[in-house]
């Protein structure tokens, strides 16, 4: 009886001992999965991939951490598995040369956004009221319409394209877009997001001549009347996509994670919606207002995740 009893002592120790050992390490692994997301600081991609933080953590259970960094930077990260996912990927032309140098080492989950656009932008306001007494809306107090008439105006526009980081994909095309159209009287003024926008806000305010570099979606064309220089040339391309990109693997890797970015899809009208609750607060609580976002929208949250 005491040899039994040893007997099942040792194989209820061994059993205990191959849970610790084995059983909980894997379940433990697999709780400590993070999924690593690239983003660069411009309004609509710190909006979208808080979003997508939110939901993977609060739906999801799986933690996310969010990785600033510059454009060229996020599309290597991505490449090497440095991240695991970016939702910013803008195509076919303002992130085109980039996506071709890692094109064999990325998976493309397609659009999760239609309908953008990049170009030169200009104030679209006028001087004083916004109506004639005829009812007939004054004229604009910046009267250009495309980007060859931009040679004429140099002096007005004191000489500068007022631009953002210089890595980005819309710089690189402002700085074609200046040699296709001869400006070689104006200088791209590099910078940030924010900079480009208190500089627009400043103009606006003084009523003083300005030309930045623009897209859409973006807070700024809710908060003023602004339109597009014409592009003939077409320099800046059409309409364009914002895609997902993930890295090699990541479907093996963690399955639900990859199907909800390969679900994840919205309007430009739905993510203007998430940047002006963002910037209610100058853009200091972007996951609050993600969970915000998630209250008002559960139906299509749900949709990301089936």
């Amino acid at each position: 009886m005491r040899n039994k009893a040893t007997i099942y002592i040792a194989a209820v120790l061994f059993g205990f001992v191959f849970i610790l050992t084995v059983i909980l390490p894997v379940q433990t692994r697999a709780a400590d999965k993070v999924v690593r997301l690239g983003y660069v600081e411009w309004s609509e991609t710190i909006a979208s991939t808080n979003l997508v933080q939110a939901v993977l953590q609060e739906n999801l259970g799986v933690q996310c951490e969010i990785i600033p960094m510059t454009a060229d930077k996020m599309w290597d990260a991505v490449a090497t598995g440095e991240v695991d996912a970016i939702v910013a990927a803008w195509l076919p032309s303002t992130h085109g040369h980039y996506y071709k140098k890692v094109k064999d080492r990325v998976v493309d989950l397609g659009p999760n956004l239609e309908g953008t656009r990049i170009g030169l932008v200009v104030p679209d306001i006028t001087v004083g009221r916004q109506t004639a007494a005829t009812g007939q809306r004054n004229a604009p107090y910046i009267t250009v319409e495309s980007i060859p008439e931009l040679k004429d105006y140099a002096r007005n526009f004191r000489g500068k394209i007022i631009g953002i980081d210089p890595e980005a994909g819309i710089m690189k095309k402002t700085r074609e877009a200046m040699q296709v159209y001869g400006l070689s009287n104006y200088r791209l003024i590099q910078g940030s997001e924010i900079s480009m926008a208190a500089e627009l806000s400043d103009a606006i305010r003084k009523q003083k001549w300005i030309v930045v570099t623009g897209w859409i979606p973006h807070w700024k064309f809710a908060r003023w009347k602004l339109k597009f220089l014409e592009d003939p040339k077409n320099v800046f391309g059409g309409k364009e996509r914002i895609h997902t990109m993930v890295r090699k693997g990541l479907k093996r890797d963690m399955p639900e994670v990859y199907q909800f970015l390969d679900n994840f899809q919205w309007s430009p009208d739905e993510l203007g919606q998430l940047m002006i609750w963002i910037q209610e607060d100058e853009g200091l609580f972007p996951y609050d207002k993600a969970l915000r976002y998630m209250r008002y929208y559960p139906e299509q949250i749900q949709s990301w995740l089936k």
